[in-house]
């Protein structure tokens, strides 16, 4: 490799963490925000999403052209064909963050329909699954990227757990409705956040073994081993998530 491609990928590698820490910053705050009614955490995202937005140009400016000109193959290539997909992910959760801001600018301005526990739970979960993913590119830790892919099915659990009880609030009253909606919404794309994020790791797992896991591809033999050992693995080392 030569020491320009090597530099190429290094900043590529850089701006794509840079992007990550980001768009994770972009959902804590939006959460806090609404959490704690904090309408001052809001007015900083549009900016950070501006932000983000330019590195998901820059980012595919770089990588396209690396393709061209450097016609990349084997790790180099699969590393660019994943930062290509990660990057368009990574915009688009950060686009998710905007739509929970403005959910919450909603609710900000009403009374508080009751106290939040499970938004924050089912945050701090895509939160964890999100950074995880993006851990696992830069370690290739692929059992840590599969687990990211088991964890998907505890934001769902949250969600439905969400939806049950704000449908009863609607049911109870009229007057709740709106503020129960924006709610459900807000669940609603935090569980896009995590569906991505799940996305993150099937890219990690492609680049690291050249193996793709979509939809279910790796659902023989060595997909049950693999995730029986995760899944032994979490309950020997019982990981926190924060």
């Amino acid at each position: 490799m030569s020491k320009a491609f090597e530099k190429e990928i290094e900043s590529l590698k850089d701006n794509l963490k840079k992007m990550s820490e980001l768009v994770v910053s972009m959902i804590r705050d939006v959460v806090v925000a609404l959490v704690n009614r904090d309408g001052e955490k809001l007015k900083i995202l549009l900016e950070h999403e501006k932000l983000v937005n330019k590195y998901e140009m820059d980012i595919d400016d770089l990588a396209w052209k690396m393709i061209a000109l450097r016609q990349p193959m084997g790790t180099n290539l699969r590393f660019i064909i994943a930062a290509i997909k990660v990057n368009s992910v990574l915009e688009r959760i950060g686009d998710e963050a905007i739509n929970i801001s403005n959910k919450t600018q909603y609710l900000l301005g009403v009374a508080s329909l009751k106290p939040l526990i499970d938004i924050p739970r089912m945050a701090d979960e895509a939160i964890w699954a999100l950074t995880s993913a993006i851990d696992t590119i830069y370690s290739g830790d692929t059992d840590l990227a599969r687990e990211v892919c088991l964890n998907d099915s505890e934001i769902d659990s949250l969600r439905d757990q969400i939806y049950r009880e704000l449908i009863t609030y609607m049911q109870d009253s009229t007057n709740n409705i709106q503020r129960a909606l924006n709610l459900i919404f807000i669940a609603k794309s935090l569980e896009r956040i995590g569906d991505m994020a799940t996305d993150i790791a099937e890219d990690s797992i492609y680049f690291h073994q050249g193996k793709d896991i979509r939809h279910h591809a790796e659902s023989d033999d060595e997909f049950k081993k693999n995730i029986k050992k995760v899944r032994g693995k979490k309950s020997v080392d019982s990981p926190s998530k924060s």
